[in-house]
């Protein structure tokens, strides 16, 4: 049995809160990257610019890539002969508080959605937990801000809607969602499971390289073909007009009920970040 300090668990959940908002992943960067090349509309072509310099800008300074630097999920791939000595919740929320006070980022979190009292730490974080083989433990934080969390939807569809119902579903979230979420926009889809399960599903899709198809085929082809039509929606970069609405459809699919067809569309922007360690 390895064993890890909780301690440590918290100095590499500070360092990846600020690194999250300051550096965006390669793959998304390079998507980006592409798609002004080949939009051909000239104001779009001219946001995606903007949107370049905007990214290299927070690298270059080390400063937030948005003003909205997000809720803080924190994924957690747990080896099963790993032992953590101290409390492991509590080491990921002090994480949180030091990278978000240390990195003068914005503390977004309230501590109760109805009373609206701000936690002013940017506490509690959003934990989600893997056990994997082996002895290691790796720790992904992924800032999560709510201009696309809010157009984000979840429904349980009929068997009978079949693919072609999941395909119209997906296109509709996209749709209504418009230029709210900030686009272009990277869309995490969770196909079954249960209600909370696919919504999970979701938005462990946004943590995989928008370069990586899932490895089923059926579903890799379902992805490339979602991404055409929902850049021919002429959405554009932040709802002006063009072919660059998405820069990649994400699925993550599992087993479910006979009676159910789970569907969750998990939205994030142009800013998709992400960062994570081994320990």
């Amino acid at each position: 049995m390895r064993e890890i300090n909780a301690q440590d668990v918290t100095a590499a959940v500070k360092r990846l809160c600020m690194e999250a908002n300051s550096y965006l992943p390669a793959d998304v960067k390079g998507r980006i990257c592409d798609a002004c090349q080949k939009e051909p509309w000239a104001l779009a072509r001219n946001i995606l610019g903007i949107i370049r310099e905007n990214y290299e800008i927070a690298e270059e300074k080390y400063v937030p890539i948005c003003q909205d630097t997000g809720v803080a999920c924190v994924f957690l791939e747990v080896g099963q002969d790993v032992h953590i000595s101290g409390d492991l919740n509590a080491a990921i929320h002090e994480g949180v508080r030091q990278g978000y006070e240390e990195g003068c980022l914005r503390k977004s979190v309230v501590r109760d959605p109805l009373d609206r009292v701000n936690t002013r730490d940017n506490t509690p974080a959003m934990i989600y937990y893997d056990i994997v083989p082996g002895d290691k433990l790796k720790i992904t934080v992924a800032p999560k801000g709510f201009g696309s969390e809010n157009m984000s939807q979840i429904k349980m569809l009929k068997p009978s809607d079949g693919l072609e119902g999941v395909k119209a579903y997906i296109l509709k979230v996209v749709e209504e969602a418009g230029p709210n979420p900030c686009p272009p926009i990277v869309v995490g889809v969770g196909i079954g499971g249960t209600f909370d399960k696919a919504a999970y599903l979701a938005k462990k899709a946004l943590m995989r390289s928008t370069d990586v198809r899932n490895a089923d085929p059926f579903y890799a082809a379902l992805e490339d073909e979602l991404l055409e039509k929902i850049n021919a929606l002429g959405i554009g970069p932040q709802g002006v007009g063009g072919q660059t609405t998405a820069l990649a459809v994400n699925i993550e699919q599992m087993a479910t009920h006979i009676a159910g067809l789970p569907v969750a569309v998990n939205i994030n922007c142009h800013v998709t970040r992400h960062q994570s360690m081994e320990l």
